[in-house]
């Protein structure tokens, strides 16, 4: 179903140079795939499709870290593959499929977002948080950041914590090593941190 699609996108992608998708390197099934596969993308837009089908929501394909109560620290980050997932499964639910333009268009993309909730006391306690990556000592700053300027209670209200907050960041795919063990750290202003470790050899 995909055949078409992915012959316009081996034409198109550029990487370096004009190079077709088909003959770009392997890459492991495992690590975050910076220049995935034809076979990779067609299973991953395979695997959005069935998704709808199953009627289950997109952000099956995020991959999350952190922890899975109401109450602490959580986050989740969207890989390539796990974009191209997102985006069948949304448009399949919608009876569409990708076009050309639009896988083109995540293969193609600089950076990767993540996105945290953090936990505070006061409603503007996320303005002017910050994140990062650390990989063996080695920080990488994000390229933008975006955080609740107005926090919401959290499921503690009016207990500590009071409120929730999501930071957003996405990092340039050339400033970070898609292979390491990394720290994510996010630093709200008034102090304190919130960190978290994932292992991005072991992402699918």
């Amino acid at each position: 179903m995909w055949v078409a699609l992915l012959k316009g996108v081996r034409r198109k992608l550029l990487c370096g140079g004009v190079v077709a998708l088909s003959c770009l390197p392997h890459v492991s099934a495992h690590a975050i795939d910076v220049r995935p596969t034809a076979e990779q993308v067609q299973a991953a837009l395979e695997l959005g499709k069935e998704a709808a089908q199953k009627r289950s929501p997109p952000d099956t394909f995020y991959v999350r870290f952190g922890a899975t109560d109401e109450l602490h620290s959580s986050g989740f980050l969207v890989t390539k593959i796990g974009g191209l997932s997102v985006m069948a499964t949304h448009m399949a639910l919608r009876g569409l499929q990708p076009s050309e333009a639009d896988v083109t268009q995540v293969l193609e993309g600089q950076t990767m977002l993540v996105s945290t909730i953090i936990f505070g006391n006061l409603p503007n306690f996320a303005v002017d948080s910050y994140m990062v990556f650390d990989q063996g000592g080695k920080t990488i700053k994000p390229v933008s950041v975006r955080f609740d300027g107005f926090a919401n209670r959290s499921a503690a209200w009016p207990e500590s914590p009071r409120f929730k907050a999501k930071v957003i960041a996405s990092f340039n795919y050339a400033d970070f090593d898609p292979n390491a063990n990394t720290t994510i750290t996010v630093f709200p202003a008034n102090g304190g941190e919130s960190s978290f470790h994932v292992d991005f050899s072991e992402i699918h």
